[in-house]
């Protein structure tokens, strides 16, 4: 009871905080981040662990699943190389200059050095769209950044696999060493099985996901279900020591390519609805659970530790901004000199350079990664304050600076989105009209000018339904028709299950006639 208490105050902190960041272009998870480290400060917030494999599925799954759902596969081949660079270069050059810190500064052992590097290494680039999503920028940017906090957690888990099993080997009977993440991963061999096997995994649970949406559509169950293969993926998975980041990234977007067909469109914005609180809700008890950690690393070390402890985990924090910021300018620069000289139209700008290497706030990722170290891990309590002191940093130094960077660089306007939503639009229509073509009668008259205006509000680049004459009026009738039932309500009229059934159809109107941005839903 007490830890649902402390649950309910962190989302009041949490609920409070975010309004900031809906009026300033702030990452939300940096004010859970805020949030977490209020609530844990309060003297009667309680001490609270979980198991360590639990960790990495209970909060990396499902919103690896909601992030990879969005991302194309044709974007992993238009963007290898960059892809390569950040999510598996950059990962290892930054594990390799943490490891080497924490051997020679903190006299960690080298798997746990290790460990602490992959830890820190992969920003959630999630974090960066929340604000990278209020400004006009090249779109290619943007799709390398979400790419990167797809594949970066699959190689940085792998390394932190194989660091935890070869503690585990080393210290064979120490109890939990072994029970984070597959710690048979270890080996060579099972780290090149790890990444092709759960691929395949992941493809084949989403094939039988997209199978079983249909007989379980229009109920709960189909929500469900996509809970049970999500969380089940990552399972099995670990189980069979495969890569579980990459089982549900395969998963997540092999329902994306075939489901949408066979989806009807409540089940879709049920699920959406869902999948959007949950990630959510699980992103703030992942920070109530760093912060109650740290809380009870600070009240343990003695002062003669607790300073250099913290004035390690600021270092860490300074390593690893450093070494983003430099490897992905040289990379940027030489990707610009090699295109210009083999004559590329699609040079990239040092503007998009600075932007990228500004972009390594850490989040989710690193969290769970650090709640799933072994309760008898080396220096344990060392590497889970350096990661609450990377992910805290991160957010709060890059985060809050990340607006005012984007102005700084005035990047043109990408207008490439507009164009193509355009021209969807007007082969939608087409396709419309194409379908009444042969139609005769009053019905099929007036659908084709309900068409014919959706045509003129698309060519002056406007949404039909935000245009349209008729839905605006449709709008204004519906907000009558709401006023009038709840009247008929309160009068006692009308029982409460005639009213939800009348207000539930009135919703489905507002919809069809509104355009979707009018129902965006927003964190906070």
């Amino acid at each position: 009871m007490v830890f649902f208490e402390s649950m309910l105050t962190l989302l009041v902190v949490a609920l409070a905080l975010l309004q900031v960041s809906r009026r300033w272009p702030v990452p939300y998870p940096a004010m859970l981040a805020l949030a977490g480290v209020v609530v844990a400060a309060l003297p009667w917030t309680p001490a609270i662990g979980i198991d360590p494999a639990l960790a990495l599925a209970l909060f990396i799954a499902p919103a690896l699943l909601d992030a990879a759902f969005d991302f194309p596969p044709r974007h992993l081949r238009r963007y290898w190389l960059s892809l390569i660079s950040l999510a598996a270069v950059l990962v290892l050059l930054t594990t390799a200059a943490v490891a080497w810190l924490g051997v020679a500064v903190a006299g960690l052992p080298l798997a746990a050095a290790i460990a602490l590097g992959a830890i820190v290494a992969p920003p959630d680039a999630a974090a960066a769209s929340a604000v990278l999503g209020r400004f006009e920028l090249p779109r290619a940017t943007v799709s390398v950044l979400k790419g990167e906090s797809l594949l970066n957690d699959a190689v940085a888990l792998l390394i932190f696999s194989a660091a935890v099993g070869s503690v585990a080997a080393s210290s064979a009977g120490a109890p939990g060493a072994a029970g984070a993440a597959g710690a048979a991963a270890a080996t060579p061999v099972a780290l090149w099985l790890a990444v092709p096997g759960g691929l395949l995994l992941g493809f084949v649970i989403g094939k039988i996901q997209v199978a079983v949406s249909t007989p379980l559509a229009g109920s709960l169950g189909g929500t469900l279900s996509e809970f049970i293969a999500t969380f089940g993926a990552w399972v099995l998975a670990d189980r069979l020591h495969l890569s579980a980041i990459l089982a549900v990234v395969a998963l997540a977007m092999t329902v994306a390519r075939y489901a949408p067909e066979k989806t009807a469109p409540r089940d879709r914005v049920h699920s959406y609805s869902v999948w959007d609180t949950s990630v959510f809700v699980l992103n703030v008890l992942a920070f109530l659970m760093v912060g109650l950690q740290a809380r009870g690393i600070v009240t343990r070390l003695p002062a003669r530790e607790l300073w250099p402890a913290m004035a390690f985990a600021g270092t860490v924090l300074a390593v690893v901004i450093v070494v983003r910021i430099v490897w992905v300018l040289f990379y940027n620069r030489v990707l610009h000199w090699l295109s210009i000289k083999q004559g590329s139209r699609k040079v990239p700008t040092l503007a998009q350079g600075v932007l990228t290497s500004w972009c390594g706030m850490r989040g989710l990722v690193t969290l769970a990664t650090a709640l799933a170290l072994p309760q008898h891990f080396p220096q344990r309590d060392l590497i889970v304050l350096s990661a609450l002191a990377v992910v805290l940093g991160t957010l709060v130094l890059q985060g809050l600076t990340l607006a005012p960077l984007i102005r700084l660089l005035h990047f043109p306007k990408d207008t490439s989105f507009d164009k193509e939503l355009i021209a969807g639009r007007v082969a939608l229509i087409d396709a419309g009209e194409a379908s009444v073509e042969n139609e005769q009668g009053d019905a099929a008259d007036a659908l084709r000018e309900t068409l014919k205006a959706d045509r003129e509000a698309v060519d002056a680049g406007k949404h039909p339904r935000a245009a349209a004459e008729i839905d605006d009026l449709t709008r204004r009738s519906i907000a009558a028709q709401r006023t009038r039932l709840a009247g008929l309500r309160r009068s006692g009229e009308m029982e409460d299950d005639v009213f939800h059934t009348l207000e539930e159809e009135l919703d489905w109107a507002e919809l069809a006639a509104s355009p979707p941005s009018s129902f965006e839903l927003v964190e906070g």
